[in-house]
């Protein structure tokens, strides 16, 4: 019985191993080399001089370039947590009602998200451009020819590609944020109109506390993936000089640089970064609850 509960395991735990393999292969151990490079100088392949914390504290105290990619990140992210969230959450509480015509609004708003970022970089980049520019175009014909800008300018360049951004996004809290709507049961709000409660009343005792689970994951979802965004704005803007660089941005510089430890080192403080970012939302989300009697004392 011994021996064949220990063969039944043996072939259970095969089936797992190629899996297990591969997210050892292609993710664990290259955390860990990661780890190890950040510590060192050279390209990683040919030339490695270890150098201590010295990476560390180039990024922390006299990097100045790498804390304007964080300010730029932080500033598409303030316009994605915002502007993009607030825009999906309104049309999430829209189609939840819209009964008959709910499934063609899924379908429209989430083409967006599907579409590759390279594609919608250099679509946009077509469009927004200054000579031609397909906009400015446009806004010619139709008479507003003085609103015709360089919407790639260096005064502009990145709250385009924040707004660029918030439009190639907001598909996925849109999907998100319907899907923990409708988890909510009807019975609640039948409850609270008999009790006489309007829809504001509803909407702050009902609504916003039940989803403040699905409100929370779509905050470190968006803080995360816009943290990280690379391709959409590569695409887009090709960095404009440091003006839109962000830190996946520069770290892949670093990287063609042969400055293989400075990225490595990037790379960590800003997961650190993010990490701390997360767990904040995570406890902030359950005082919330908390506060609002959706979790017990």
């Amino acid at each position: 019985m011994k021996k064949e509960s220990i063969r039944e395991r043996s072939v259970n735990f095969s089936f797992v191993l190629p899996a297990l393999l591969i997210f050892s292969i292609f993710y664990i151990y290259p955390f860990f080399y990661s780890f190890i490079l950040s510590f060192q100088q050279g390209d990683g392949i040919y030339f490695s001089k270890f150098v201590g914390l010295a990476n560390f504290k180039e990024i922390i105290f006299y990097d100045k370039d790498f804390r304007h990619s964080l300010y730029n990140g932080f500033f598409i992210t303030f316009w994605a947590l915002t502007f993009q969230n607030i825009l999906a959450f309104v049309l999430a509480l829209g189609v939840d009602k819209a009964i008959k015509t709910g499934k063609i609004y899924r379908v429209i708003f989430f083409i967006l998200p599907v579409l590759s970022e390279i594609i919608i970089g250099l679509l946009m980049r077509e469009i927004l451009i200054s000579n031609p520019g397909i906009l400015n175009q446009w806004l010619s014909k139709i008479g507003l020819g003085s609103f015709t800008h360089d919407w790639l300018g260096k005064d502009t360049v990145l709250l385009t590609t924040a707004l660029v951004h918030c439009w190639k996004g907001f598909g996925w809290a849109f999907v998100l944020l319907l899907a923990g709507l409708q988890t909510i049961p009807e019975q609640l709000y039948e409850a609270a109109r008999i009790d006489g409660a309007g829809y504001i009343q509803s909407f702050f005792k009902i609504t916003l506390p039940l989803l403040m689970p699905v409100v929370s994951m779509v905050i470190v979802l968006t803080m995360l993936g816009t943290m990280q965004a690379f391709a959409m704005i590569l695409a887009l803007t090709r960095g404009a000089g440091g003006l839109t660089e962000v830190p996946v941005m520069r770290i892949y510089n670093h990287l063609r640089g042969s400055q293989v430890g400075l990225a490595c080192a990037e790379g960590i403080v800003l997961g650190v970064i993010l990490v701390s970012f997360s767990l904040l939302m995570f406890y902030v989300s359950k005082w919330i609850r908390r506060h609002w009697g959706v979790l017990p004392n």
